[in-house]
């Protein structure tokens, strides 16, 4: 790591955790206000869809856009380190209203315009708020985007029948809920090893190793693996080719690359790259993953700015 970097790492702004009410429902919300920003990032998470999971990339992120725009990530109902909602389960169609409630609630009267970033399955929330809300929205970038279902992916079957069972998803997050978070924190540090920071170890111990936690995620992967069944909304993404940017990893079953060599075919021109440095889809459990993905995410953002202002 450059000495820049370690110099970035060392002076960044700390994102503030505020919980919001969105439309009736508490919502976790990690948000770096710049003075006089330029625009406003809005980050959607991936699922399981917990913001504090991607501490270290927004707070890159904001300090690489020089301070000039306001970052805020909102984070999916009821995937929480508290049970908000009495254990009601929230499909993928309704995180999608959630995140557009929370546009019209609290950025309604922003007069800057909105870049949305979107991982794994954020990309399509994303994709989807960028339709009904295309005069709000900028730009859109999709990391590691999960956009239809991998049919050649083992890991995408397994997790596609264990979604599909009501009594599996019941006996798995009863297991998860059971487990004491020093016990977990151990468990997963063991496990994983160093390279994972502790705001991600923490986020994945507190949030989603609970019981209402691990059903939401569980229930809203069963609604995905049937919203996306599909192929990707090939006219919409040509028609704003101009403002969507996607990038890639080399080995993700969630965004695999024959969607990106369909992408490269079905939209000749459109903005596409391949991360090849071993961040893979959880780039943001690790301080370099953040890092790189940041430097990417800041300078797309960058140069689609300088041009539409030319």
């Amino acid at each position: 790591m450059g000495r820049d970097n370690i110099k970035l790492m060392d002076t960044k702004t700390r994102a503030n955790f505020r919980l919001c009410n969105v439309a009736g429902y508490k919502t976790d919300l990690l948000e770096i206000h710049a003075q006089n920003p330029a625009f406003h990032v809005l980050f959607i998470p991936g699922n399981p869809g917990v913001v504090s999971f991607y501490t270290d990339f927004l707070e890159s992120l904001y300090e690489l856009l020089g301070g000039g725009a306001s970052v805020t990530a909102i984070a999916h109902v009821s995937h929480t380190e508290k049970n908000w909602e009495h254990g009601r389960l929230f499909s993928l169609q309704e995180q999608i209203e959630h995140k557009l409630n929370f546009v019209e609630q609290e950025l309604e009267g922003v007069e800057v315009p909105i870049v949305l970033v979107g991982h794994s399955i954020g990309a399509y929330i994303s994709m989807e708020m960028f339709k009904r809300s295309p005069d709000k929205v900028r730009y859109c970038v999709f990391l590691y985007p999960f956009l239809a279902v991998n049919s050649k992916s083992s890991t995408q079957s397994l997790i596609r029948k264990i979604s599909a069972s009501p009594l599996i998803c019941a006996v798995l997050s009863s297991i998860a809920g059971m487990v004491p978070i020093w016990t977990s924190k151990f468990l997963v540090t063991k496990t994983l090893g160093k390279p994972w920071s502790s705001s991600a170890v923490d986020a994945l111990c507190t949030h989603v190793l609970q019981y209402h936690s691990m059903r939401n995620v569980l229930f809203m992967a069963m609604t995905e693996f049937k919203e996306l069944s599909e192929t990707p909304d090939w006219d919409f993404i040509r028609e704003k080719r101009g403002q969507i940017a996607f990038l890639f990893g080399i080995d993700d079953h969630w965004g695999p690359l024959h969607l990106f060599e369909e992408i490269s075919k079905q939209v000749p021109d459109a903005v596409l790259a391949v991360e090849r440095q071993g961040h893979s889809h959880t780039f943001s459990c690790t301080e370099a993953g953040s890092l790189w993905v940041a430097q990417h995410v800041a300078s797309l953002i960058k140069n689609h700015m300088l041009k539409s202002s030319m």
